[in-house]
């Protein structure tokens, strides 16, 4: 390609980025005027898991927008405002194996972690994307035969927890 192409080609591609309000490579779709935003703690309503679980998932979620937005971060009254608790934290049974013997009860071959979180969101701006009370939900398996859950918890609740914070972005700045 020859240089005015190349320079044409930019120049569209930068046009075409900047036509409908502010747009990063993560997805998120904010409007110029906002600027500010606050994150709320999220307290452990489940009455279950690890005691740092709340700090834990408070933390990472308000790092996680950080990164992926330009916002600045308040403590109270953003132009987005983002609350919620986690609601539910339960370890079942999803497989069940038997051992073949009528004597022996059957053994759960796979147990399933599941952490619930409900979140409030406002848009100060456009009321239209707000939501409120909704529920987002993840889980991860491991094999209890093999594998004490305290030996694998951090890892499930690091892998359920990053979802849900992308799911709960997807739902809020990214509009999904």
């Amino acid at each position: 390609m020859t240089y005015r192409i190349k320079l044409l080609f930019s120049l569209f591609l930068l046009i075409s980025a900047s036509g409908c309000g502010v747009y990063s490579f993560t997805g998120a779709s904010i409007s110029p005027d906002i600027q500010t935003m606050s994150i709320q703690y999220f307290y452990n309503e489940a009455g279950n898991g690890p005691p740092s679980l709340q700090q834990t998932f408070t933390e990472e979620i308000r790092d996680y927008y950080q990164q992926n937005t330009s916002l600045e971060f308040v403590d109270n009254g953003g132009d987005l405002q983002l609350e919620g608790s986690i609601t539910g934290y339960n370890v079942k049974p999803v497989a069940i194996t038997s051992s073949g013997n009528n004597n022996v009860a059957d053994i759960a071959g796979v147990q399933r972690l599941t952490i619930t979180v409900k979140v409030t969101y406002v848009n100060t701006k456009d009321e239209a994307f707000n939501f409120e009370n909704r529920s987002f939900s993840f889980y991860d398996d491991f094999d209890p035969n093999t594998t004490q859950l305290t030996a694998v918890e951090d890892q499930l609740i690091e892998t359920i927890t990053d979802q849900i914070i992308i799911d709960i972005f997807n739902a809020s700045v990214a509009n999904w």
